[in-house]
């Protein structure tokens, strides 16, 4: 079977989408990763071709973000989905998605959901599509509904029939990582929704290097994703982390990510070791609690290992996901201030029930089947087709 998996710029957009080409490739399935040319060394260390589609003009993006930092956080997501996502990068990315469907002819294509020139690409050829999750059932909701209308624009240039309400996207199958127990119950979720977990969270961990010699007590892990380190808000949250565990009786490890600068943190405190980047299930294993700003990857992660999440969201839909983990009990959500997560981090440490909380969703977890029945189960469609 050929399986484009597409998506949009962002390792936040990528990543979810890497077990399931994991699946594809184990199961002997010809896969191609579709996306803008930064993904290219991310598809090169999943093992799978890369085809390169083309960015929008760089002066319509700057005219888009340039109005960004001035909105509320609602109009904000807004305004990156439905104008960035939906109309320029969709628009940008159409050409390359459509010669891709039309010359190779995968049997189904495999989406992050702000990736949507290859849903229009895929029907125009016939081809099945589906979505990974890369949030909350409501989160993508409500995308959505901020993306229907330049999707529907690009799809009657296209010739295609008019959907004004999203309704052939929100068909598609919806395949997530997301645990059950993290949704909303009062929200009515996605039609066609499959759930499964990454077998990568139970690989054997790794013991970590002796960072901390002169340090005791148990391990927190601070994180703030791939993308944070690089934003102009920054500076600000590592200071206001460092400053909240510098005087915890707690070893710490900071990961920072390729954007910052490695320099900026040579006066951190004695119990805080500062890298780029660690594997987060080698950390996970080890650790007592999760720093974190919700992100997919930080949250699940913590969440499949048990551990429990001190969450000070930033920017897009993690506000949404640290609600969750508090509703759920399986963390805090705090703002992004010294004392609040000092405080957020001393109850995590001594709350068992927090911790209970996390385990919970991590048995439930286990009880999912794996990535690779989501590539079973595609499989079985195309043979129905």
């Amino acid at each position: 079977m050929r399986i484009v998996f597409a998506s949009t710029r962002g390792a936040g957009h990528l990543t979810p989408l890497l077990p399931f080409v994991a699946a594809a490739r184990a199961a002997g399935h010809d896969a191609r990763i579709a996306g803008p040319a930064p993904l290219a060394a991310a598809a090169e260390g999943a093992g799978v071709p890369f085809w390169p589609v083309a960015d929008p003009d760089a002066d319509e993006l700057e005219a888009v973000w340039s109005r960004v930092p001035s909105l509320p956080p609602a109009e904000q997501n807004a305004v990156v989905v439905g104008d960035l996502f939906a109309r320029l990068h969709a628009a940008a990315a159409l050409p390359r998605m459509r010669e891709l469907c039309a010359t190779w002819s995968p049997h189904v294509v495999v989406r992050d959901p702000n990736e949507y020139a290859s849903a229009i690409a895929a029907e125009l050829e016939g081809i099945a599509h589906a979505r990974v999750g890369i949030g909350l059932a409501a989160s993508e909701a409500q995308a959505l509904g901020w993306a229907a209308g330049p999707v529907d624009a690009l799809r009657g240039a296209a010739g295609l029939p008019g959907d004004p309400a999203a309704e052939r996207l929100r068909a598609s199958p919806w395949l997530t990582l997301f645990p059950a127990a993290l949704e909303d119950p009062a929200d009515a979720g996605q039609p066609d929704t499959r759930r499964f977990r990454d077998p990568a969270w139970e690989l054997p961990a790794a013991e970590l290097p002796d960072w901390w010699p002169d340090a005791s007590g148990p391990l927190v892990y601070v994180t703030f994703g791939s993308v944070a380190g690089g934003m102009p808000m920054a500076g600000q949250v590592y200071r206001a982390a460092l400053e909240a565990v510098g005087d915890l009786p707690a070893r710490v490890l900071l990961t920072v990510g390729h954007g910052a600068d490695l320099d900026a943190f040579a006066g951190a405190p004695p119990n805080v070791r500062v890298e780029r980047w660690v594997p987060q299930q080698d950390v996970l294993r080890h650790a007592a609690a999760v720093v974190c700003h919700g992100g997919s990857g930080s949250t699940l992660g913590a969440l499949a290992a048990g551990v429990p999440l001190v969450v000070l969201p930033l920017f897009a839909d993690q506000p949404a996901n640290a609600a969750r983990v508090a509703a759920i009990g399986a963390g805090v959500a705090v703002p992004p201030d010294p004392a609040a997560i000092r405080e957020g981090v001393r109850r995590v440490l001594a709350d068992d029930g927090l911790r209970a909380g996390a385990l919970r969703v991590s048995q439930a977890l286990r009880g999912r089947p794996t990535v690779a029945a989501a590539i079973e189960q595609l499989e079985a469609a195309v043979a129905r087709a």
